[in-house]
């Protein structure tokens, strides 16, 4: 092996440690939108209105000033800012100087928030990050303290001093000076920023929410202001922004656990929401978690989505609705739906650090669970209501029908005989379609039992795939388990200079399922193999896929607010860090229990469907050529599955062997 060699372009003080705030100032865009400064003042919203969604604060002001600040006021208790009593640094202090440091992690033994949107530190450090200048002024407990900013470093350090009797009694003001070169423009959208303070005075009834708008050269007494106020919510919102008027009066309903109600779910967690169907034009879809808006949906939308069309199907069945031939799907129910959803998650788990959108894989069981029922009886209650929906519904479900077989006019009359072992789905629509390629016949019973009958195919391979690196085309065949998954994706194999007809290709997903452990991962590379070298085509337009079963399963008791939970990891990392998750919130040590699967057929079919099949909870990654140029990948495959390559692989672990952690 060839020795180490030290250069002066790296030693050791080649190696910096970024500290503080810094790692916020060198990559700003993991940590908020870099287009325009509106996601960092949205923290600062967001702070002011979870003290409103505790119950104490009924006003939010927002001040655009002519020198480009901007301030945003509230009337909560104000953020505390004694010492902290191990950091022995000023609260407030810590709060915008400090990444995870807040007041919202305590969720589990009754802390300062029970429900927030986020993690209270966390995204306001990055606003005073991203700041030339912030400014925050606290009013608590007959005192008042302020403390500047610049550059998220402190530029005058706190001061307290006895409140004044004209100034009010408490709550917090904070001034940003967003820092432009951080932001392609400093200029804020005026309509997302209406839009975003008047869907917190909708989720907040009660809860006045201003906007003043000053103007270059004019005294601040001419500023304009507009004023958010809805005594009713939802209903008021929604109608009044509908594109289109409804074809019946909406649903709307609330619902949150008390009492006897929590033994699956936190106290206080649930859900409001208004629904709207209408015949044509643009639909509103409108979620928040904890008043964050997730304007890429989650967990919480598809529980509303699940709810909905279970509660529609039964009604349509129970009063003998559908016509011969027509089988529902969510879509059909969903698509002319136009909502406001506002769910309250105790401890919401977030794609990124934005909060786009919501993964917490509960959300969808606690959305679906109080819909459902809430819809049943709104249309029991009221039949011609329902029955005009149902009518919407399944003309929904007949355009989609006749649409999918216009797809299949297209691929022409010959029909290939499928594969015996192939459980195919009953929906024609390729672009939903999907087929599981999966390791075992005992996990391809798990997988045909859990599966959705309407749109997910299974097919069981049996033992290992051949490794077909070197293996010619037209000897491909040849092998049973090859000749099966192609003739089930109905593509013939091709290589990377050929131009394939991809009419033919019936499912939009071609996903490889195998085991969490080694041999799985084994049986991955192969298929893996198979597809790059044989269907490199279907890997360039996105079609080829892996699921991520978990390893192990978290069975934790309830921790305070907390009820019983299960977890699903995928690997020890995981494992370890919800471990560290259900100790913090206060189980007790030990008494929790693990759970490790030896493969998929070990996993129930419900087991399978909530951690790999459900693709509104499910873990999948696309396969792809990544960065690399196609032949690059090509030479490393040539390289990993090679016959001739023998040495080049032994050098290759003679190298970074020692780097790899097998789970065998």
């Amino acid at each position: 092996m060839p020795s180490a060699r030290i250069t002066a372009d790296y030693a050791e003080d080649s190696i910096r440690v970024l500290k503080g705030l810094e790692p916020v100032r060198q990559r700003p865009g993991m940590y908020t939108r870099t287009d325009n400064p509106l996601h960092i003042l949205q923290e600062v919203l967001d702070n002011a209105a979870d003290e409103a969604l505790a119950g104490h604060g009924q006003r939010i002001a927002v001040t655009l000033h002519a020198d480009g600040s901007v301030t945003v006021e509230d009337d909560g208790r104000g953020i505390p800012f004694g010492l902290h009593p191990q950091e022995g640094v000023p609260v407030v202090e810590l709060v915008f100087t400090r990444l995870h440091a807040g007041g919202k992690f305590d969720k589990a033994s009754g802390g300062a928030y029970s429900f927030s949107g986020g993690l209270h530190g966390v995204g306001v450090s990055v606003t005073n990050a991203l700041a030339r200048r912030l400014e925050v002024t606290v009013h608590r407990e007959g005192r008042t303290a302020r403390v500047v900013f610049s550059g998220g470093d402190v530029l005058e350090p706190l001061q307290v001093r006895a409140r004044t009797a004209s100034e009010r009694r408490q709550g917090t003001t904070v001034r940003v000076w967003p820092d432009p070169k951080y932001f392609d423009s400093a200029d804020l959208p005026r309509a997302d920023l209406l839009h975003l303070l008047r869907s917190k005075a909708v989720l907040m009834p009660g809860v006045t929410v201003t906007l003043t708008i000053e103007k270059p050269g004019e005294p601040a007494a001419a500023a304009q202001t507009q004023t958010w106020l809805y005594r009713d919510g939802l209903r008021d919102y929604v109608l009044q922004a509908l594109p289109a008027d409804p074809v019946l009066p909406v649903f709307e309903g609330a619902r949150h656990a008390s009492g006897a109600e929590t033994e699956n779910v936190a106290e206080g967690e649930g859900a409001a929401w208004c629904v709207a169907f209408t015949e044509e034009g643009a639909t509103l879809r409108e979620s928040y978690v904890n008043l964050i808006p997730t304007v890429a949906g989650g967990t919480h939308e598809s529980g509303l989505k699940d709810g909905l069309f279970a509660a529609v199907k039964g009604f349509v069945e129970l009063h003998a609705l559908l016509p011969k031939g027509v089988k529902l799907m969510p879509e059909d129910v969903f698509s002319r739906a136009s909502f406001v959803l506002s769910a309250r998650v105790l401890d919401p788990q977030f794609q990124g650090q934005i909060k786009e959108r919501l993964n917490s894989r509960d959300a969808l069981r606690l959305v679906s669970g109080y819909v459902r029922p809430a819809m049943e009886l709104w249309l029991n209650q009221h039949v011609e209501h329902g029955r005009r929906l149902a009518d919407l519904v399944i003309r929904q479900a007949q355009a989609r029908q006749r649409a999918g077989l216009k797809v299949e006019k297209r691929k022409g009359s010959g029909v290939a005989v499928l594969p015996g072992k192939l459980t195919d789905c009953e929906s024609r629509d390729t672009a939903s379609n999907e087929i599981f390629l999966v390791e075992g016949d005992s996990a391809g019973g798990s997988a045909k039992m859990g599966r959705d009958k309407e749109t997910q195919a299974v097919l069981p391979l049996r033992g290992k795939v051949l490794n077909s690196w070197e293996v010619e085309r037209d000897r491909l065949f040849a092998n049973n388990e090859i000749h099966d998954i192609a003739v089930a994706i109905g593509v013939d194999p091709h290589g990377p200079a050929d131009d394939p007809d991809l009419s033919g290709l019936r499912y939009g997903r071609v996903c490889i399922l195998s085991d969490a452990d080694v041999d799985g991962s084994h049986i991955q590379v192969l298929l893996l193999t198979l597809f790059f070298r044989h269907f490199p085509r279907l890997i360039e337009r996105g079609h080829v896929h892996v699921a991520r079963p978990p390893l192990f399963r978290l069975d934790a008791p309830a921790r305070g607010r907390k009820p019983p939970a299960r977890i699903y990891a995928l690997d020890e990392g995981e494992l370890n860090a919800a471990i560290d998750k259900v100790r913090k919130e206060g189980a007790r040590e030990g008494s929790w229990t693990i759970s490790r699967f030896k493969g998929l057929g070990e996993m129930s079919a419900e087991q399978l469907w909530e951690t790999t099949l459900n693709p509104d909870t499910r873990r999948l990654l696309q396969v792809g050529f990544g960065a690399g140029s196609t032949e690059a990948v090509m030479q490393r495959f040539a390289r990993l599955m090679g016959k001739g390559e023998a040495a080049a692989r032994r050098e290759l672990m003679e190298l970074h062997g020692d780097a790899v952690e097998v789970d065998i």
